[in-house]
């Protein structure tokens, strides 16, 4: 499985984004991923943060529900920065940083929500918890974290039955991919302080993790 990669990343390779791109909107399921994510989101929230972005498409979504929100892009991929530049060249509201969330967060003041789409599997487990923290740090009170993930199946079995159901193979999957169980990173959030952690959408081994920032007492 890909999930022993750990050293492996093809996505500074502008072939590797562009054929996920290509892809990406024949991901099963997918859009009920999105619609659930959005129902998350507060509707007073001003300032939102997307994780990972790559080439806006979930970004997107979010502010068109939220039309007077500001918000900031970070991916690190040359492709998608370029994507995200075109999509949201007249777009004053949103401010794209490169940045890989390999590395520690950059200083960016505190968020309403800060959102993910399939970016954080791609980061080692170690690197996964780290953020997860900064994340929490970033959130203001009663901000919320929505991360629409590719999590990794119980038995090899399932994983196997995975790929075939989005036209992968085990030869074919991003080597990039570094899956972990979902309990596991849910039990993380709550560890780290979040409130209200649940999955609130799964198929397969795409899933819906989301915990909210408590407001101050």
């Amino acid at each position: 499985m890909a999930t022993d990669s750990f050293d492996v990343n093809l996505w500074t390779s502008s072939a590797h984004a562009l054929d996920y791109l290509s892809r990406a909107d024949q991901i099963p399921h997918r859009t009920e991923g999105e619609r659930t994510l959005l129902e998350f989101v507060p509707v007073n929230a001003r300032r939102i943060l997307d994780l990972g972005s790559g080439d806006g498409r979930l970004l997107a979504l979010v502010l068109t529900d939220h039309p007077d929100a500001e918000a900031v892009a970070l991916d690190f991929s040359a492709t998608m920065l370029d994507r995200l530049r075109e999509r949201f060249a007249s777009n004053s509201r949103v401010r794209i940083v490169e940045h890989d969330l390999a590395s520690s967060l950059p200083e960016l003041d505190t968020f309403d929500a800060i959102v993910s789409s399939f970016a954080i599997h791609h980061l080692t487990h170690e690197r996964k918890r780290e953020l997860y923290g900064e994340i929490f740090a970033r959130l203001s009170p009663g901000g919320v974290f929505c991360n629409l993930e590719h999590v990794a199946s119980p038995t090899i079995e399932l994983h196997h039955a995975f790929l075939h159901a989005i036209n992968y193979t085990p030869e074919t999957e991003d080597p990039s991919n570094k899956l972990l169980d979902m309990e596991v990173q849910l039990r993380w959030l709550r560890e780290i302080g979040f409130h209200h952690v649940d999955c609130h959408w799964k198929w397969r081994e795409l899933a819906l993790l989301s915990g909210v920032r408590a407001l101050k007492s």
